[in-house]
């Protein structure tokens, strides 16, 4: 990827979110920080990126589907790949559930968190709303950690 991709981005916090194809938990948790984000007037302090280390060609159905189910339309999001560069200018790369046959990135500067997150493709819609809503959990445990340090810089 040549283009910067923090182009038309600005905060004080980079946060990537990660899984291998950024088609179901990765998706997932991006946008429920950009809700976030948006819900506690940190748009111009906290930057967002998602990607995976081998992204599928679409978003898993099931998915879109639970997403809908509270009103959130990821029908327009496309997995794509994260860059190096993404992951090392991040202050905090979350992946999603990195097990030993995995590719996750490495070699960032900030802290890694791995959520340990089952992979929601092919599961019961009740099995990927238990996902979503742990992801939801784990975003807003997030932003509860770091708006204080936001708030005081």
């Amino acid at each position: 990827m040549t283009a910067d991709y923090r182009q038309g981005l600005t905060g004080d916090v980079r946060v990537a979110f990660v899984c291998v194809q950024n088609a179901g938990r990765s998706q997932m948790a991006h946008a429920f920080a950009e809700l976030e984000r948006e819900r506690r007037s940190l748009t111009d302090r906290v930057s967002l990126v998602t990607g995976g280390t081998r992204p599928a060609d679409h978003v898993h159905p099931e998915v879109l589907e639970a997403m809908a189910e509270i009103g959130l339309d990821l029908s327009d999001r496309r997995p794509r790949e994260i860059t190096f560069a993404e992951t090392r200018d991040s202050d905090y790369v979350v992946t999603m559930g990195c097990d030993a046959g995995d590719v996750c990135p490495a070699g960032w500067a900030g802290e890694n968190r791995d959520w340990g997150l089952a992979d929601p493709e092919d599961k019961s819609p009740a099995e990927v709303a238990e996902i979503r809503d742990e992801i939801e959990r784990r975003v807003v445990e997030l932003f509860d950690e770091l708006e204080p340090d936001l708030a005081s810089a």
